[in-house]
């Protein structure tokens, strides 16, 4: 396969799944299919449903999930899970006893230096985890006015020299455009005063992953995904999603708590009369992190957070 899968969180992801041997499990974002091959191992009888949108996900999951085909029924599709969750919520013939979200840019995406994900490899600027999708980072990065690239610098970076950033790459492109991850890398430290750069993660950490948010729709489908999914679980049925991005964090932390709240009306009520039941009971008050051990293992692991929620 030539790469090295390591599954983040992979131990406590199984623990609050408590994997049942008949039970129906989905791995909404397989991967390179670490945590479906040990969800997979763990059934006799049961139905494992993956799903991805980047076709070496399927490839790669394919020969990894191959050896238990006899213990389990295993279906694999290509589709965005915000999508397959909406549309499996919606015809109300699916019903899992537990579903996993693996949040984020995978490893053999990073590791791919064609596929343009990474600012250590010179590539094509592209960045799409499905490669039938329109929208490039090319796109992005030649198209987007200064303002829409400096609104997603700071909004799904966080980066503070944004409007900087933006102003050099607009000023870089009216004399030729920016074809490449090197081209855009070389424009993020020239915008970055050399000080800002001495410390810290790669100065064009932040752009390229804020870049990578815009082009895949990341967080515009999470929230709805969340609600779908909940909706395709059973009761006591479990869902477990892990980030790798404060924004993702947020959205899971604030979707959960919606869906366990036992009234929305406005405080100044005085009594309750929406009549709304809590959907979920929240498992993990607090989001759980890797061990050191596991970050000496697997720096990648270190920004993961898992959420979980039972289904009531």
């Amino acid at each position: 396969m030539g790469y090295i899968h390591k599954s983040v969180l992979l131990q406590e992801t199984l623990a609050w799944l408590d994997v049942k041997p008949d039970g129906t499990y989905i791995d909404a974002t397989l991967g390179g299919g670490g945590h479906a091959a040990q969800i997979a191992k763990r059934l006799d009888g049961g139905t494992l449903i993956g799903i991805d949108r980047d076709e070496f996900a399927i490839n790669t999951s394919r020969q990894v999930l191959a050896p238990y085909a006899d213990r389990a029924q295993v279906t694999i599709e290509k589709a965005n899970f915000g999508e397959f969750a909406h549309r499996a919520n919606s015809s109300r013939s699916l019903q899992a006893d537990g579903i996993l979200m693996d949040l984020g840019v995978s490893s053999f995406q990073l590791d791919d230096g064609a596929r343009g994900f990474s600012y250590n490899h010179d590539a094509r600027l592209d960045m799409r985890m499905n490669q039938d999708s329109e929208l490039t980072a090319h796109d992005v990065v030649n198209q987007y006015d200064e303002a829409r690239l400096t609104r997603i610098f700071r909004q799904y970076g966080q980066e503070r020299w944004a409007a900087r950033i933006a102003e050099f790459i607009v000023k870089h492109r009216k004399e030729s455009p920016i074809n490449t991850t090197r081209q855009l890398v070389d424009i993020i430290k020239a915008a970055i005063p050399l000080a800002a750069r001495r410390d810290g993660p790669h100065p064009a950490k932040r752009v390229f992953q804020a870049i990578r948010i815009e082009v895949n729709d990341e967080l515009g489908i999470l929230e709805q995904a969340i609600q779908d999914f909940v909706g395709v679980l059973r009761p006591g049925g479990v869902i477990c999603v892990i980030t790798f991005h404060s924004l993702e964090d947020r959205i899971v932390k604030d979707g959960f708590r919606a869906l366990s709240m036992h009234c929305v009306c406005p405080r100044e009520f005085p009594v309750c009369i929406c009549d709304k039941r809590p959907e979920v009971e929240i498992l993990t008050k607090r989001p759980i992190l890797p061990g050191n051990d596991e970050i000496a293992n697997n720096p990648r692991a270190r920004s993961a957070k898992l959420r979980a929620a039972r289904k009531i």
